[in-house]
């Protein structure tokens, strides 16, 4: 399991601009079953990404392609974590 953080660079006007491309390769990733969560900071410096690869090198060849990473208006880290306790719900995401 991974956490992405991802750090706007530019300002908002700049980041919209690339909303609509970025929301695309979302679902592109939530489709293929990498994606699990996501959505903006409070406030809004950036967003975070839940997701599951086989390595932390996988995702962070798999960011390169996100519009807001060609377009230079964020910059991402990937952190890989083990989860060793859930609420009942979320039982799946051990086998992440």
């Amino acid at each position: 399991m991974f956490i992405i953080f991802v750090t706007y660079q530019k300002p908002l006007e700049e980041v919209d601009a690339h909303l609509a491309a970025h929301i695309a390769f979302l679902k592109e990733n939530y489709a293929k079953g990498t994606f699990l969560a996501s959505g903006r900071q409070n406030p809004r410096t950036g967003g975070i990404i839940l997701a599951r690869a086989s390595s932390k090198q996988e995702l962070e060849a798999l960011v390169t392609h996100d519009p807001f990473y060609v377009h230079r208006v964020a910059t991402y880290t990937v952190t890989e974590f083990i989860p060793s306790m859930t609420a009942p719900e979320l039982t799946f995401l051990a086998d992440c």
